[in-house]
């Protein structure tokens, strides 16, 4: 099969041939149909994290098409299915507890084990998987990913949000854009924060109440402007020092901020405003993915149109666009993501 294939950190992924996939006894192989491109693929591909090595085929957020079932497998051949990028073994206290998120036997595609740019992926714990809605395109599907999926965690999940309480996001890339149009979809006044205008533009248009240029040295003053007092919620969906501090000074007493972004390499270890988060009694919640038996929920709402995602992926690419597009991590990025929706070339 066709793959994309990490031969060196930081460089132009190599399109080559690669063995099928075997099929897992508790599991299926898949063709796939789309797969999102995610920041956390390039901090695989620049080197910074810890189980991705040459050699290893990336690519996490991923729907396609069951072409073989194993013998433990609920699945048949021809379904649509979208993943969790979290595989969780379904058996262990954790999972049986619904938080699968944190299982010590997860499995991630691209993180560990050959994910899904090629044209092929087997997925082991085919349990994680959940029916494509009719109605949902495939691009549509793998561009939520674990972008909208953790959003929704976090914001659901973890931090509670509720209707009329305001809610500052730092940094508007996928997860932060879905963060954004589900924080305005549970009644959240939303303040959005980045440093490209552009993004802040289309945020806006997106419906958030206000932006904050970051560019400033300001954005954590602003928000408390803004909202005569500070957030409720603060989402860092980055995984940078700058905002972190940011997304906790910008919260009003007993505040909740969520750290979605991913912090690894020479980030995994940042500095934090304790003193702030004793005076003002703040909750810190770490979110990672969402438990898979959260899926059929989410996926119906936006199947049935009560929520629209649409606008968060932004163009689609061949397996052999990826390249460019990890390079492009490495600056501002414009808004929206890509989702590679053709493996052939």
């Amino acid at each position: 099969m066709r793959a994309a294939i990490l031969t060196e950190y930081n460089q132009p992924l190599t399109i080559g041939t690669v063995p099928d996939p075997a099929c897992p006894e508790d599991g299926v192989v898949l063709r796939l149909l789309a797969c999102g491109i995610c920041r956390s693929d390039w901090h695989g591909w620049v080197g910074e994290h810890p189980k991705v090595k040459p050699g290893d085929i990336l690519g996490h957020e991923y729907s396609g098409e069951v072409v073989a079932a194993g013998p433990r497998a609920q699945w048949k051949v021809g379904d649509r299915v979208i993943a969790p990028f979290i595989l969780s073994c379904g058996a262990c206290p954790d999972c049986r507890s619904g938080a699968s998120t944190t299982c010590k036997s997860q499995i991630v595609p691209g993180f560990g084990t050959q994910g899904a740019w090629a044209e092929y992926v087997a997925v082991p714990h085919a349990h994680n998987l959940a029916a494509l809605p009719e109605g949902l395109s495939p691009i549509l599907a793998a561009g939520l990913g674990c972008r909208v999926t953790t959003a929704w965690h976090a914001l659901t999940g973890r931090a509670a949000l509720q209707a009329g309480e305001w809610l500052a996001i730092h940094g508007t890339g996928g997860v932060g854009l879905s963060a954004l149009i589900l924080g305005r979809a549970l009644g959240a006044r939303v303040i959005a924060v980045d440093v490209v205008p552009e993004r802040l533009d289309h945020a806006l248009s997106l419906g958030a109440e206000a932006v904050v240029d970051a560019r400033t040295g300001r954005a954590a003053a602003e928000i408390v402007e803004i909202t005569g007092g500070g957030a409720h919620v603060s989402i860092e969906a980055l995984g940078h020092p700058a905002t972190l501090a940011a997304s906790v000074a910008c919260l009003r007493p007993l505040g909740r901020h969520v750290q979605v972004g991913l912090p690894t390499g020479h980030q995994a270890r940042m500095e934090i405003d304790l003193n702030a988060v004793y005076m003002k009694q703040l909750a810190l919640f770490g979110t990672r993915g969402m438990p898979s038996w959260r899926y059929p929920s989410l996926l119906g709402l936006i199947a049935a149109g009560r929520v629209d995602v649409s606008p968060i992926v932004a163009r689609t690419v061949p397996l052999s666009g990826a390249s460019a597009e990890l390079a492009a991590f490495n600056g501002p990025m414009p808004p929206g993501v890509a989702v590679i929706d053709s493996f052939a070339a």
